[in-house]
């Protein structure tokens, strides 16, 4: 039976897996409905797919489509996520700083409960997490390394009076949870939510962000230390051409997981 996708966030990410889709998966899916905060995008991704999706609300888009994709923004993905939830709908959402919010979900998620999914994202290793979490675990802690760019307008850098474009060297910008990093910089380490729902909980997730001039891809250190003994990570992501806060990792892991759905 052909699949109707409804695609929230018709940005870099939006666009890219709405025009995957077109023309690889038309033989089992079809983006049916698509929206976005701004009409123009929206607009501008429709011409580019056939059969022209329409253009629609997110209420009207879940209650159309049998599988919704977010990437749009935490802001609005935990309402997303819970609205699909409850109408038995298959939910894809990348913005998972958003089921904060939601805690009630992430317990479902973690109980197998739920009919949303949530993609690895710009990181390797959640395999072994979820694996290790079976025993006890003593610590689990990500270091991020950004490109200035991809920490540009960061509600963090405003609120310490930081100037981004005057660090001239390697700089430890951030260090504290996965649930403060989210609120400081919700376009920049939703990888950091992934983790903790994996894991410990964004209360008990350690986060470091480092930023330089020198830096050139978006990379993620992921270490766990528990009864099982200490595994290491480390995933060096090229940034999206289209948009340098999302790793082209991140877009890929949202169609493996589409396609893990579709099958």
């Amino acid at each position: 039976m052909m699949k109707k996708i409804g695609i929230i966030g018709c940005g870099a990410m939006g666009s890219e897996i709405a025009e995957y889709i077109f023309k690889n998966l038309g033989d089992k899916s079809k983006v049916a409905a698509i929206c976005d905060i701004d009409p123009k995008k929206a607009k501008e991704l429709s011409e580019r797919i056939k059969p022209a999706p329409i253009i629609t609300t997110i209420d009207e888009l879940i209650n159309k489509s049998d599988l919704i994709i977010e990437t749009a923004s935490g802001e609005v993905s935990g309402e997303i996520a819970e609205k699909a939830d409850s109408l038995k709908k298959d939910v894809l959402i990348m913005s998972t700083g958003g089921l904060l919010k939601k805690q009630h979900l992430i317990e479902k998620i973690n109980a197998g409960h739920s009919y949303i999914h949530i993609p690895s994202g710009a990181i390797c290793g959640l395999d072994g997490l979820r694996s290790a979490m079976t025993g006890a675990i003593k610590s689990v802690t990500l270091i991020t390394r950004k490109p200035l760019k991809g920490l540009a307008g960061s509600p963090y850098l405003k609120e310490k009076n930081i100037d981004i474009e005057k660090i001239d060297k390697e700089t430890l910008i951030y260090s504290g949870t996965a649930k403060d990093a989210i609120r400081y910089f919700p376009q920049n380490i939703n990888v950091a939510v992934t983790l903790s729902i994996y894991g410990l909980g964004a209360d008990r997730t350690s986060v470091k962000i480092f930023t330089s001039p020198e830096y050139t891809k978006n990379t993620h250190e992921i270490e766990v230390e528990g009864e099982f003994g200490r595994f290491w990570t480390k995933t060096e992501n090229v940034p999206s051409m289209a948009n340098p806060k999302t790793s082209g990792l991140a877009i890929f892991s949202a169609i493996a997981k589409l396609k893990e759905i579709l099958e």
